[in-house]
């Protein structure tokens, strides 16, 4: 399959980078401080959402600020040695022009340039928790990488593991590739499902980016 785009937004956790098990140390640890349960986790959706909209949904507004804090002073502190770029990750983006793509997450910034850079990720445009009022599946979160990077959302093509970010995806009028890292195929829906971004290359042209994927 080939698909023509001005440019490609990448959620980063499950797509670009793994940190899936250091993302449970955390929130197992953090679960135990506040006296959540898992039966609490289980009634409310989670993957792909901000730390701020889980913890809102868990806990007493009151409670909310400093849980976020707390979350997130966990993840950064244990993002050295518990993340690693995924397959194809690296050798896709270092041919693609840094104008050309975007890291769209629903991760604070601070959480998600620690994890960049432990991974060994350079991004000129990162779209983060901070930058944004709603997150995914809202559609904001693509739509305002978009317009940081001056293209047309229908000329976009989002690539991301979550449904809530597959959703947000279609909502803002982008083709979306759903990557298995995190979910089977038949939990997501998307224009195109991969394996991981070892089955994407891509060749930059005059202004713009032609995506090939595998089969």
């Amino acid at each position: 399959m080939k698909i023509t785009a001005d440019a490609l937004l990448f959620d980063n956790d499950g797509t670009l980078i793994s940190s899936l098990e250091s993302v449970r140390r955390c929130w197992t640890r953090w679960a135990v401080e506040y006296g959540v349960t898992e039966q609490d986790f289980a009634r409310i959706q989670t993957h792909g959402r901000p730390a701020a909209e889980i913890i809102a949904d868990l806990l007493p507004a009151d409670r909310v600020p400093g849980a976020v804090a707390r979350i997130e002073q966990l993840e950064v502190e244990d993002a050295a040695g518990g993340v690693a770029a995924l397959p194809g990750t690296l050798a896709l983006l270092e041919g693609l022009p840094a104008e050309r793509w975007a890291v769209v997450t629903s991760a604070s910034r601070r959480l998600a340039e620690a994890r960049l850079d432990q991974a060994g990720i350079r991004a000129k445009t990162l779209i983060a928790a901070d930058d944004i009022s709603r997150g995914k599946p809202d559609p904001e979160p693509f739509l305002l990488a978009a317009g940081r990077l001056g293209v047309d959302p229908a000329r976009c093509v989002v690539f991301e593991d979550a449904p809530a970010g597959l959703t947000a995806g279609r909502a803002a009028g982008m083709v979306t590739v759903a990557l298995t890292t995190t979910h089977r195929a038949d939990e997501l829906s998307a224009d195109a499902v991969v394996g991981t971004l070892a089955d994407v290359s891509a060749q930059a042209t005059d202004g713009s980016v032609e995506i090939t994927l595998a089969p």
